[in-house]
């Protein structure tokens, strides 16, 4: 007896399906605006007669419009968060907003849009869980790479620019201008080993703060490109987490490398503004502008923002150039922001 209650308890629900709630409604707002018609019809002094006359036939025709009328209004009102819903299906996007349906009373569909919020709140979840897995993969990678690139290949070219020398120094004097070419070239790819291993694991971060990593960072661009850039005073950033620092940085090191590809810029702007509610980096430029469509480093961009829970947007002035503004909580610090 315990077990069939149990049974016919927990079967209850499944027969209040959002289908089923649905057809009631529709059924129940068809028959109560039929049965209205019908009781106007039945207590107003209007009659049919058989055959119908010319003089009824406006009047069936009129009540009938009415009764049309009334059922489309209700209904169009009553599906209404169906075409919501079905909106913010085409344009949802799991990597830019937290875009979700809100419950205004739609009755019977309210379990529909739960469900739906509820859909995204784990697939955003599942994203984000998946996203920290390959990009704490992809910076174990890189770290490994820039160590063998420094240990093992800046070794042996440190060791050949050695034998070299001592080969100059013994060479016949018709000789050396070919041996010095090769020693120019050898430590030219001694230096550039030495760069691609810092952008991969930038060690400046870990030893002396984000501040001095983005000075050395945004020297070096400077350096490399061309492009002049101007800084505004940072805030003190000892406070931020090791997660933080290492996002704020990436997107800093993505943004001005899209700047030297992409932009066409001469002048870039960078600041980190930090207020009580949230830390604001800014990487503003002069160029082209005009981003249509995220390309993969874009892409990473917004992956590692939502690590943190912060906020990136890319933006196009009216005056061209391009705005990559990165906001981060200010619960995403440890210790208080100064």
């Amino acid at each position: 007896m315990g077990e069939r209650t149990a049974r016919s308890v927990g079967a209850a629900p499944a027969h209040r399906t959002p289908a089923r709630a649905l057809f009631r409604r529709l059924v129940l707002i068809n028959g109560t605006v039929f049965t209205i018609g019908t009781l106007v019809l039945a207590i107003s002094p209007a009659t049919v007669s058989s055959p119908l006359l010319p003089t009824e036939l406006p009047v069936l025709t009129i009540g009938l419009a009415l009764i049309l009328t009334a059922n489309t209004l209700l209904l169009r009102r009553s599906l209404a968060p169906l075409r919501a819903l079905t909106t913010l299906m085409e344009r949802v996007d799991l990597l830019r907003s937290r875009d979700r349906l809100p419950d205004r009373g739609n009755g019977d569909l309210t379990h529909l849009i739960e469900t739906f919020n509820a859909m995204l709140d784990r697939l955003e979840a599942e994203r984000n869980a998946s996203s920290a897995h390959a990009l704490a993969a992809q910076e174990s990678e890189r770290r490994r790479i820039a160590r063998e690139l420094h240990d093992e290949i800046g070794q042996s070219l440190t060791a050949a620019l050695l034998s070299l020398k001592r080969v100059v120094d013994r060479a016949p004097e018709d000789l050396r201008p070919e041996l010095h070419a090769v020693q120019h070239t050898v430590r030219s790819s001694l230096d550039e080993v030495r760069q691609v291993a810092c952008r991969l694991r930038p060690d400046v971060l870990e030893d002396l703060g984000l501040a001095s990593a983005l000075n050395a960072l945004v020297a070096e661009f400077s350096h490399v490109s061309d492009v002049r850039v101007t800084r505004a005073p940072h805030p003190d950033l000892s406070g931020l987490s090791g997660e933080v620092e290492l996002v704020l940085y990436r997107i800093t090191q993505e943004s001005l490398t899209n700047v030297a590809r992409h932009a066409a810029a001469s002048h870039v702007e960078l600041s980190i503004v930090a207020t009580s509610a949230a830390l604001t980096l800014c990487i503003a430029d002069d160029g082209r502008g005009g981003v249509r469509e995220d390309g993969a480093g874009i892409r990473g961009m917004r992956e590692r923002a939502l690590l943190i829970g912060a906020e990136l947007t890319i933006s196009t002035p009216p005056r061209s150039g391009t705005v990559v503004r990165l906001v981060v909580p200010r619960t995403a610090a440890t210790r208080e922001i100064r």
